[in-house]
Formats: C-alpha cells, structure tokens, sequence
C-alpha cells in the first residue's frame, strides 16, 4: 500500500463522529487492525459513549496530533465525512461561551413544537433559517440564546483557532455513483448485524446512558434497540436502518457538494486509484 512504500511516514486521523467512540466499532464501521495495515490511525475509538465528543474537542485533539506529526516530519491524512469537523479544523470555531448545564437541561427536555414556537418569538432569524423539523439546531440556537443573551448568528463569522492558513492542503473528495452507494448502505446495515451490531447495542442499553448522547443517537443504534425491545420487527428495523444510512448519504452528498471551495476536486470513484494518490502525495 502507498502508505507503506512511498517513502514518507504517514498517518491516519480520523474525521468521522461515530468513529470516535469506542462503543460503536462495527455500527461505525470503524477499521480493525488488519485494515489498518500497521499504519498509525489516530482518534479512532478514543471516546467513551458516555461522553459526549464535541466538535471542538475532536479539533483540539486533531490539531495537537497534527502539530506533532510535522514535527516528525509526517504527513496526516485525514479521512472522514464529517465535514463540520474538518471546516472546525480549518476555519475555526465561533467563540460561543459555554451553555449554562441548567438552560440546556430546559431546553433539551422540551418537545420540538415547543421549542421551535419559542425559537420562532425569540429569535425569528434563526427560525427563519431552520428547518422546522429540525430538533437539534433549533435547541442549540434556543439554548445560545438564552444562555449568552445574544443570537446565535452574532457568534458566527467570528472563527478562531483554524490551521487552514497554516497548512499545505491536497484535498481530494470522492464522489460515487449515488445508485451503487445506496444499494451498499443497505447490504452494508444487513452484513453489520451478523458481525456484531446487535450486541453493540445490547451493551448500549446495559449502560442506560443518556438517549441523546450522540453515541444513542448513532445510525443503528434506534432502531436495533426499538428491535430488542420488540417494539418492531426485524424486516422492520433493518428497513429503518438501511433508509436512516440512505438518508445520511444524501446529506453527506448534499454538504459535500456545496460547503468544501469549488477547487477541491471531486473525483468519482471508479476512474481513481486511492494508492496513486496517497503515493502522489507522500512523495511531495
């Protein structure tokens, strides 16, 4: 493999947030060590579910991982399809102060109407901007709000901490054929539940962790668990889970075509050889 022979030493970070949680090895699809191949892969598994990673957390770790492998002289590749994580690396975060822990309790135990009829009176800009059906950026702006006194979009715009200036970047965004994709997700949810996702998520459930921790709120997770508790049945679940990775897909489509600068190149899958551009890269 490129990474092994290319003459350069390398490394693995990763920038996918249902990997980073050492709960959801197979649900995540995160890589064994056979698929690792001896490469070091970093942030992969470091989170405990009961902990809840944030996106400036997962930059934090990722720049202090990076700051040390150009010390030595390493090239990180970081692979993922979180693409708020990496434009958080790159660009920053906005400097919102933290939530007071008794407004987001509020907030956060409020059904959606509710919330989104308080959002729509106490900030109309945001509301105007969100979709009405979407529960966790209208508790968020609802919960800036009221625990900072200002809108949410005050603190946007206002980045700090990105490496994207300071960084030589070779982006590359794969883009496959959406019907073959789609068709993988649904095999792909099926051959997870023979190689262990069940009992992920029987060792989930032992721990009565928060239900909206991210690592319960996981693809998969729902649905395996609304299963054990006999509440659907199995053709069921697995429909739900492959449409709820359907769904992911198309918002990963989505993002990746319009946030990432129009000079990333996209390339599709089936006219790239990954090898030949890990081996282009090292060798820079």
């Amino acid at each position: 493999m490129a990474l092994n022979d290319a003459g350069k030493a390398a490394a693995v970070i990763n920038t996918d947030s249902a990997q980073v949680y050492r709960d959801l090895q197979v649900l995540s699809a995160r890589p064994d060590e056979r698929e690792m191949r001896g490469v070091p892969h970093y942030l992969f598994g470091d989170w405990d579910g009961a902990a809840a990673c944030s996106t400036a957390d997962w930059a934090n770790a990722a720049k202090t991982i990076i700051a040390d492998l150009q010390t030595d002289n390493a090239v990180p590749i970081l692979v993922g399809g979180t693409g708020l994580y990496m434009r958080t690396l790159l660009d920053g975060i906005s400097p919102i102060p933290p939530i007071e822990p008794e407004i987001r309790a509020e907030i956060r135990a409020m059904d959606q109407a509710d919330a989104r009829a308080a959002l729509e009176i106490e900030d109309p800009e945001a509301a105007g901007r969100l979709a009405p059906a979407d529960s966790t950026r209208t508790a968020r702006a609802l919960e800036v709000l009221r625990s900072t006194g200002r809108p949410i979009a005050h603190w946007h715009g206002k980045q700090q901490g990105g490496i994207g200036s300071t960084v030589r970047l070779s982006p590359l965004i794969l883009v496959p054929e959406r019907d073959a994709l789609y068709q993988r997700c649904d095999m792909r949810f099926e051959a997870m539940l023979d190689k262990g996702a069940i009992e992920e998520v029987e060792a989930l459930a032992g721990r009565n962790l928060d239900p909206e921790l991210p690592v319960m709120r996981a693809i998969g997770v729902r649905e395996i668990a609304s299963w054990l508790k006999g509440e659907v049945s199995r053709d069921e679940m697995i429909q739900a889970g492959q449409q709820s990775t359907r769904q992911y897909a198309k918002r990963q489509f989505t993002w990746f075509r319009n946030q990432p600068p129009a000079d990333w190149p996209r390339v599709a899958l089936e006219n790239v050889v990954i090898e030949s551009v890990f081996e282009r890269l090292l060798r820079k």
